[in-house]
Order: structure tokens, then C-alpha cells, then sequence
């Protein structure tokens, strides 16, 4: 056989092998774009921010809100922050079950990461808050967690801190009084709404379909042939649905989820779906943090939830698939930044 183009004679079963790899390379070519046609159907690609209706974020409502993030003297303590359980540098986790607070007293949830939580249809683990900035109130408040008697002694600490006043006045320029504790929620929800991480998985639901290895694609493909789609669905793969835990086969806790916020007896047992957003890096899992590794929590989630009993080569597939929602946090964008100083009437630590 020769090739017409350079004139050199090329073996038959030469010509054979190469037609048959450019066939092959065609039909992987093929299944890769199928893959993400269907993926797209059910993970829409991060976009790059969480936008809040109404209210634009400003970039002096995020210096502010990155500020309060890091600021540990609006806890009781002055020892937590809400960088002190969701911490930036690992992923918006501490990595443990549940999470020390003031006095070291630790409740019974675990800490979900702050890192794309905005997209999200509900905050905390049974939604009782329905934004981030909502969610930025409670744990200041909370007895076990920062400690805080109430809203009006967090914004006294602030307005005692010289440096504040003309951060919240450029952040808020139209309120007459911008050092308030709905202000506050606003800018670390700024700051909260631009935690994006787009992962490699963006990159192929964007139409680079070789940014995943076969083995992430054939694991995307179990994932989806499972089930798991039915809760873990949206640009966050989880995060949009309220479930009950053992919906198949009964889980054992002693947490009532979101009963304690309704008071139903058919939300006994209900949880806001975790988003699988970064879930490679962001264990121990589940709501009381009980599960240490990822490959358990796949069986045990496919077991209570779908019925289904995996086979080990089942649940390494799929946990190489979220190895792919693994993103990028900007080193830049989470640097802590330097503390104000107090002022004279900055009130100190009560440890009490």
C-alpha cells in the first residue's frame, strides 16, 4: 500500500492497526462527548459567582466580608471565627466529626464547607436558614459555637474597632447606619458568594471533553447508571433538595434533621443533600461526621438510599469521578488579612 501524499509504501497490516486506533480514538472521542451531553443535562457548570437577587455584591462588600470572615473578636471568646470551623485553607472544613466552639463544647453536626455553599437551595443541614447570610447570624449567636448574647454585643465589638466604621460605610454607602448586624451577614455573604471552585468537571461540561481521564468518565457513567442523580443533581452535584436518610434501608441516629425546625412528623429524618462539590477533600461525611472515609460513604449512601449493595469496583469508580469535582481555591482571593487594631473600648475575651 502506498501513501499517495509522501510516496513511501506503508505494510497492509501497518495501514489496518492505524485505521483500527483512529477508530477507536473516534468512538472514545464519541463517548466522551455523549457523556457530557448527558452530564449536562443534570450539572449545570458553576457559574462564577452566586448572585443574590436585588442586592449586587460590590467588591467593598467583599474586602469587608473577607475581613469579618477571619475576625475572631465577635465571638465571646475572641478565639473563633468563621474561618476557626470552615477554614479556607482545607477546603472550608476543620476535619472533624463535629466542630470545638466556645469553651470547647462541639455540637452533634458536622461542619459542611463554606466553598460554593451560596448555590445551594438551603443553609445548615436542615435548611433552617435560607441564604448565606442567613446562615452568617446563627453560629455567632450560638451558645456552643461563638457564644454571642446577642446581636447588639457583636456590633458593639465592631464599632469599638476604629478601622471598621469606613469599611462598612463604603460598603453600605446609602444606609444611615452601616455598622449593623444585617450588614455584617450582608458582607460575609459577599465574601461567601464568590467561594467558586470550578473543577476539571466544568472544563468538560464546557465542551473539553478530554479534561477527564477514561477512568473519571467510565466513573461519571456508574455514577449516573446508580442512581445517584435522583439527590446529588444541580451545578453542585447535591445541595438542592431536602432527603431522608435510610429512605430504602433504615440509617440509625438519633437526629431528627429537619423535624426539630418543622415540627412535622414527615420530616423526621430529613437532611439537606450535601453537595459532592470538592467531597474528595471535605470528610469526615454526613451530618454527625461519623463516616471517615469517601469509599464508605458511597456504599453506605448506595445501600440506604438507593437499595443498592456495590461491588468495591463500583464504588472506586465513582469515587474517582468525584476526585474530578475537586476545584481550585484562590490563594489570593481567601488570604487572611491582617487584624485592625482595637481600640480602646474593644472589649475583652470572657471565657466564661
Amino acid at each position: 500500500m502506498r501513501n499517495s501524499r509522501i510516496g513511501i509504501r506503508v505494510p497492509v497490516f501497518v495501514a489496518v492497526s492505524l485505521a483500527a486506533c483512529m477508530a477507536a480514538g473516534m468512538a472514545r472521542a464519541d463517548a466522551r462527548e455523549d457523556a457530557a451531553r448527558r452530564a449536562r443535562l443534570i450539572f449545570p457548570p458553576l457559574p462564577a459567582e452566586a448572585q443574590r437577587a436585588g442586592d449586587p455584591i460590590t467588591d467593598a462588600q467583599v474586602e469587608l466580608g473577607r475581613r469579618l470572615y477571619y475576625e475572631k473578636r465577635i465571638s465571646k471568646s475572641q478565639q473563633i471565627s468563621c474561618n476557626s470551623c470552615h477554614l479556607l485553607t482545607r477546603f472550608g472544613v476543620d476535619g472533624e466529626p463535629t466542630s470545638p466552639g466556645h469553651k470547647g463544647q462541639r455540637g452533634g453536626r458536622n461542619s459542611p464547607t463554606t466553598l460554593n455553599a451560596a448555590f445551594e437551595f438551603a443553609q445548615f443541614w436542615d435548611g433552617r436558614a435560607a441564604t448565606v447570610e442567613e446562615q452568617a447570624k446563627g453560629p455567632v449567636l450560638n451558645p456552643i459555637e461563638m457564644g454571642m448574647p446577642k446581636p447588639e454585643a457583636c456590633v458593639a465589638v465592631i464599632e469599638s474597632i476604629p478601622g471598621y466604621a469606613a469599611l462598612f460605610a463604603k460598603a453600605f454607602p446609602s444606609d444611615a447606619k452601616p455598622v449593623s448586624y444585617d450588614n455584617f451577614a450582608r458582607a460575609v455573604g459577599a465574601f461567601e458568594r464568590r467561594l467558586v471552585t470550578p473543577s476539571r468537571f466544568d472544563e468538560f461540561l464546557g465542551g473539553k471533553t478530554d479534561a477527564l481521564t477514561d477512568a473519571e468518565v467510565a466513573g461519571l457513567d456508574t455514577f449516573l447508571t446508580t442512581g445517584c442523580p435522583t439527590c446529588h443533581m444541580g451545578p453542585t452535584v447535591g445541595g438542592q433538595m431536602f432527603q431522608k436518610i435510610g429512605l430504602v434501608h433504615p440509617y440509625e441516629t438519633k437526629d431528627l434533621g429537619r423535624y426539630d425546625v418543622t415540627k412535622k412528623e414527615a420530616d423526621k429524618y430529613f437532611f439537606k443533600v450535601p453537595m459532592l462539590r470538592n467531597v474528595a477533600e471535605t470528610g469526615p461525611y454526613f451530618h454527625d461526621g461519623s463516616v471517615k472515609t469517601l469509599d464508605e460513604a458511597i456504599r453506605l449512601m448506595a445501600w440506604h438510599q438507593l437499595g443498592k449493595k456495590l461491588e468495591p469496583a463500583e464504588i472506586a469508580s465513582i469515587q474517582t469521578f468525584l476526585g474530578s469535582l475537586t476545584g481550585k481555591v484562590d490563594a489570593t482571593y481567601v488570604a487572611e488579612p491582617a487584624p485592625l487594631p482595637s481600640g480602646p473600648n474593644t472589649p475583652k475575651p470572657d471565657l466564661n
